[in-house]
């Protein structure tokens, strides 16, 4: 017991700083501890899970310089005597097509469908976010209804049409919805992106005497980019991977696109060419990858500014 003073116990331990602070230093040393072995862990597990999610790429890359016999059955990711032939047959094409038709095909097909998302989508965006006009949650409604729908539902009765229409085994059944704004989750997106908006934006516009077209294309426009962009993105990924609809719409070969393509590395015996189909898959991502590479700072962009509040 320590003495007393004034009635009240008095510690007889020390109490200098150094014995004072050695208890704080060996939590501060126990807590760096941890926390170091818990970010050890944090980034070992993200490695892995990194491992995982580019293991096909790297495969993709490896088969490519494989010879045909050792890409089905082999477990090297990567061969030991690398080969380009598979590159340099591209060159003489497929079933005498030249491999730049289908890129040329797919480029048009994609930029195409980019350019009716955006400005049909954000014509259909501005009416439902800016404009007040009968039966609005109506219409909305519906079109988010069509979210509901799935593709195959639609194919027999739009390929009827197409083929009433005369339009089969061209490009206007891919692009023809894409002018229309049947992609309801871009307008959806851009709808949302417009709503954020300050709205004395539009009251200080139309004092100087704006339309809605003025409105919508010198002001709402700009401020969206973000949202066009990301729609942008989307939409060109999507138009570049598409199978089904080129494969029930298009039956020229000089129309087909990439993905078509790729199926012509298969010959009507089953015998494929699994090393020029590799190949050109991996040429194939080049130009997704790169068109991502090029606006992937606008998602960031839209990430931050869609919080804005009027």
């Amino acid at each position: 017991m320590g003495a007393l003073r004034g009635g009240v116990p008095v510690s007889s331990t020390p109490t200098t700083p150094e014995a004072v602070g050695a208890p704080a230093l060996r939590r501060a040393a126990d807590a760096l501890r941890r926390r170091g072995a818990g970010s050890l862990a944090w980034h070992l597990g993200s490695l892995a899970v990194l491992a995982v999610v580019l293991y096909p790429v790297f495969w993709v890359i490896g088969g490519s310089f494989k010879a045909n016999d050792e890409i089905v059955g082999s477990l090297e990711l990567f061969p030991t005597t690398p080969i380009t032939e598979n590159f340099t047959r591209l060159a003489n094409g497929i079933a005498d097509i030249p491999i730049s038709t289908f890129f040329v095909n797919s480029t048009v097909l994609a930029l195409g469908s980019v350019a009716g998302v955006l400005i049909s989508c954000s014509l259909a965006a501005y009416a439902f976010a800016r404009i007040r006009f009968a039966g609005r949650n109506l219409l909305f409604a519906l079109m988010i209804g069509t979210l509901l729908l799935p593709y195959h539902v639609l194919l027999i009765p739009q390929y009827v049409l197409f083929q009433k229409l005369d339009l089969i085994n061209t490009y206007a059944p891919l692009l023809l919805g894409k002018y229309l704004a049947t992609d309801a989750f871009f307008v959806f997106l851009m709808m949302q992106f417009m709503r954020n908006l300050p709205k004395e934006l539009d009251e200080a516009a139309r004092l100087d005497g704006c339309g809605h077209a003025r409105i919508y294309w010198s002001i709402v426009l700009p401020l969206c980019r973000p949202a066009l962009i990301t729609s942008a993105i989307f939409t060109f990924i999507n138009a570049w991977n598409d199978f089904m609809g080129p494969l029930i719409y298009l039956n020229d070969p000089e129309k087909y696109t990439v993905s078509l393509g790729l199926k012509m590395f298969v010959d009507q015996d089953g015998v494929a060419n699994y090393g020029g189909m590799i190949a050109m898959s991996l040429i194939a991502l080049l130009p997704v990858l790169l068109f991502f590479l090029a606006f992937q700072r606008y998602l960031i962009d839209g990430m931050a500014t869609s919080g804005l509040k009027g």
